[in-house]
């Protein structure tokens, strides 16, 4: 009996190779697509200057930090780095406000975010409309049962406070949450937040939760989502860069190169599409596109004649502005005579129309 047992042993290991084998071959045959041949060869990422709305190059120093090898998101040393986080946020926005954190997600998400902890069903909230961004925060207010009311103003207009103070008195039922603070109105947004009486209908987004994970509310922290580390190396670098170069230093740098590119715009008989000067951003220029031309055909031959990115419009602008981005490391003298440059040669090359 023994030795039939080891008999059968012997038999059964010289036979488990050819085993594995039909498994094995059972388990390829399962596949039904192959490797995508795309995802076989090299990464290719072309040298562009982005000067569009968004987004913008990177410096070095920031592409290094993110980078780096990943931590743990409750590791020490990560929330040392969302400390200082919050600290360059601060003094960026120059507030004192312990509230104060980064979003795990785009601008966009940041705007729902702001909306969904403000807003409970029922509540009145005021949008002020003057393009595609006032459209979609009357959207999402709508969304979460708000009553919403429209303030309008044209394309290329700005909103003064005491636009919206009237506007606001004349709709307000009680609701005292707001987004942007003024001194003549009442009710603060964070009291708002602490007034609801319904949870934000977002989990992510909740503002409680997120206040808790980033250090503002003196609590132990907790687990809410597995934040993205590499990016808060990227962005605590970005907000190490502005601290060094000093705050007021980059708002001259922004703003005399945005007059630079105004003023060459003009030299282009380019218009610009704000009429005053004071409610134009540093940041970003708009421009009406030039009589008979397209401007799908400016924007492509910037991009492929000098590997340049402007933009177009978006919602109630398509078709009627360029937008032109100087932000961060772009913002440059010497980027600003490249663009030039680079639309001289387009407006004298691209296809013009004759009605």
């Amino acid at each position: 009996m023994c030795c039939g047992a080891v008999l059968s042993a012997v038999r059964a290991a010289s036979t488990a190779p050819l085993l594995w084998a039909r498994l094995l071959g059972m388990a390829t045959s399962l596949l039904r697509v192959p490797p995508p041949q795309a995802l076989l060869r090299p990464l290719a990422v072309p040298e562009r200057l982005l000067l569009g709305p968004g987004p913008s190059n990177v410096p070095p120093r920031i592409l290094a930090a993110g980078g780096r090898q990943l931590l743990g998101h409750m590791h020490p040393e990560v929330l040392q780095v969302m400390d200082e986080i919050k600290a360059g946020i601060q003094y960026a926005f120059q507030t004192q406000n312990q509230l104060t954190l980064a979003i795990s997600g785009t601008g966009h998400c940041a705007m729902e975010a702001a909306l969904l902890n403000l807003l409970e069903h029922g509540d009145t909230a005021l949008v002020a409309i003057n393009g595609i961004w006032g459209q979609r925060a009357a959207d999402i207010a709508r969304r979460l049962g708000a009553n919403v009311h429209e303030l309008l103003k044209p394309l290329g207009e700005y909103f003064t406070p005491w636009d919206i103070e009237e506007a606001w008195l004349s709709a307000n039922r009680g609701c005292g949450g707001i987004t942007r603070g003024s001194p003549h109105l009442h009710g603060p947004a964070g009291e708002k937040m602490l007034r609801r009486k319904t949870k934000p209908l977002s989990f992510y987004l909740d503002m409680g939760w997120l206040a808790n994970y980033w250090g503002c509310d003196r609590e132990p922290r907790r687990y809410h989502h597995t934040a993205p580390i590499n990016s808060f190396f990227s962005l605590r670098e970005g907000l190490a860069m502005l601290a060094e170069l000093g705050l007021e230093s980059s708002w001259e740098q922004h703003q005399a190169n945005c007059v630079q590119l105004c003023q060459g715009l003009h030299d282009l008989g380019l218009e610009l599409f704000v009429k005053e000067e004071k409610a134009r951003l540093p940041t970003i220029t708009t421009v009406r596109v030039p009589e008979g031309y397209n401007w799908k055909d400016i924007v492509a031959f910037l991009m492929d004649n000098h590997a340049i990115e402007i933009a177009g419009g978006l919602g109630p602008s398509l078709g009627k502005v360029l937008r032109i981005g100087l932000m961060g490391c772009n913002s440059t003298s010497c980027n600003v005579d490249r663009l030039l440059r680079a639309l001289r040669d387009a407006l004298g090359r691209c296809r013009r129309s004759s009605l």
